[in-house]
């Protein structure tokens, strides 16, 4: 059993939680996903499948999408709404909101990030949140993510009586991101507390809420026998890549991890190489292989299924 199943993670559960529950539906050990999502956040949850576990990394790299919204007035030890408040500062009128949409406009392209101290990230062998938890703290490696959009998308909400304002957002960045230490820092660029108070992902893995199924539909799939109609290939996380269709000859070398000639993937010498090609035989793709100009030729650089149908 190979594919990508785009699911839908219902709130309350934990990304891994997600992952054990396939693997008991599915009767199988070989299940990942590709990309964290905290258990009050839902949305999009790409589930990688048998062989392609191997393509979650490439899963990732294409980026994702959010919405949720951001509240100004207080702070939290999460740095959204799960968290302890830490610090408040009350409004007592609304911001204007083209200042606001200045500062989301202002936080696109290139930005430097500290994660969060709950957070999944390693340091020292140990996790940020095992830390914080032990009300520990620690120096935490700043990270390059990217912001494609961020913007405001519909109106400023405030409430006089709490002294907050809250606005709804969507975002669209790279892995790596934490949305809730945006949240942070669009309250830090405005001089106010801030937390992100709501969040779905919308899109990830080329997946959108559209695309997804819930668990209980994976369940009814396999009792049905109609799990098929819900995978994906893993060829799916490889869209980007320029595609060539191998020759039996060729498929056995590349079996074997030998390194291919341009002519060997169809190529004249006035061609330019390609910098990562996915190679094709009998219509699934097998592998990436990857130029290396100081030998002139293609190399191996990551095996799916080696394996032909008769073979196994």
């Amino acid at each position: 059993m190979n594919g990508i199943i785009p699911l839908y993670k219902e709130r309350g559960m934990t990304s891994h939680d997600c992952v054990a529950k396939m693997r008991g539906i599915l009767h199988t050990k070989k299940v990942g996903h590709s990309g964290t999502l905290d258990p009050n956040v839902d949305g999009v949850l790409p589930i990688c499948i048998g062989a392609a576990t191997k393509v979650v990394d490439y899963l990732m790299a294409s980026g994702k999408r959010y919405t949720g919204s951001i509240t100004l007035g207080f702070s939290t030890t999460t740095e959204d709404l799960d968290g302890e408040i830490v610090e408040r500062k009350r409004l007592t009128e609304p911001l204007s909101e083209t200042i606001i949409d200045q500062v989301l406009t202002q936080m696109t392209g290139d930005l430097q990030q500290t994660p969060p101290m709950f957070s999944a990230v390693k340091v020292n062998g140990r996790k940020l949140y095992e830390y914080a938890r032990a009300g520990e703290t620690v120096d935490r490696p700043t990270r390059v993510i990217h912001v494609e959009s961020f913007r405001r998308t519909g109106t400023v909400l405030f409430d006089q009586n709490n002294g907050t304002l809250t606005f709804p957002f969507e975002v669209a960045c790279s892995k790596g991101t934490y949305v809730r230490t945006l949240a942070v820092d669009v309250g830090r660029y405005l001089g106010v507390p801030a937390v992100m108070s709501d969040l779905t992902r919308q899109e990830s893995g080329g997946f959108t809420l559209d695309d997804t199924v819930t668990l209980d539909e994976v369940k009814e799939a396999v009792a049905d026998g109609s799990l098929s109609h819900l995978l994906r290939p893993l060829d799916y996380a490889l869209t980007d890549y320029p595609h060539v269709s191998v020759d039996q000859r060729v498929w056995r070398l590349v079996q074997n991890g030998v390194f291919l000639s341009p002519d060997e993937l169809n190529q004249t010498p006035d061609e330019e190489p390609f910098a990562q090609v996915a190679l094709v035989h009998q219509d699934q793709t097998r592998c990436l292989y990857q130029w290396d100009d100081a030998k002139g030729l293609y190399r191996p650089l990551k095996m799916f299924n080696l394996v032909d149908e008769g073979e196994k």
